[in-house]
């Protein structure tokens, strides 16, 4: 008996993802038989700002970074997916040209659905849509905060929460390089160093590496302003 390896590879893909969490295992299997597997490596952009795709990509493994460059060629990183999110969704339903960039920050593997097929699921399925917008809407109300960040919160304040935010039992595993790291909070990786070792000589946190910071006083951390 022959073994559809990638077609079960690709419903393994679609599981993971909430927008089809609604459907039967039948109703996956189906779009699995539309979905192609695309590998990325580390660096490689899945699309640039000023393309014009049309395709769904749920992210099966790896994680991607959408970022927005701007006039000055600064880079803004306006979020970080991983397993089970998906790119490309806002090119389902305009016909303008790309504004951001998605580049693998990792070896990646995705599932890719073409936006005929991902349309004619919605027609279906009008459950998928909704999840659809759901989403959208959940990363605006991020992308709204961040810039309210960036905006109206100091350096500090700005590394505080997102410190607080990755934080777990004391310890933070940054996935991401400092540069990116700094790149998200819209400040320098020079300047975010230089923050962080300030917040180290005041016993707030303790570095460990390029990777590793331990939360030392996580009050102190939430009372800076």
């Amino acid at each position: 008996m022959k073994c559809n390896c990638h077609e079960r590879e690709n419903q393994n893909c679609i599981e993971l993802v909430p927008i089809f969490s609604n459907l039967t295992k039948e109703e996956m299997s189906e779009i699995a038989m539309i979905t192609m597997e695309k590998h990325v490596d580390k660096g490689e952009a899945i699309y640039l700002a000023g393309d014009r795709h049309d395709s769904l990509y749920v992210i099966h493994q790896g994680r991607v970074k959408i970022t927005r460059t701007s006039e000055s060629g600064k880079e803004q990183i306006l979020r970080i997916l991983g397993p089970g999110e998906f790119i490309g969704e806002l090119t389902l339903f305009s016909k303008e040209l790309t504004k951001d960039s998605a580049v693998a920050m990792e070896k990646t593997i995705m599932c890719k659905i073409d936006g005929q097929d991902i349309k004619g699921l919605i027609a279906r399925f009008p459950s998928i849509s909704l999840k659809i917008l759901e989403e959208i809407s959940q990363r605006l109300e991020k992308a709204e905060t961040l810039v309210e960040d960036i905006s109206l919160s100091s350096v500090e304040r700005r590394i505080a929460k997102s410190i607080m935010n990755m934080e777990r039992d004391g310890l933070v595993n940054l996935e991401m390089t400092k540069g990116d790291w700094a790149s998200h909070l819209g400040m320098s990786q020079e300047s975010l160093s230089r923050k962080l070792g300030l917040l180290q000589e005041m016993g707030i946190i303790k570095l460990e590496g390029h990777r590793k910071i331990h939360v030392l006083n996580g009050e102190k951390l939430l009372e800076i302003e």
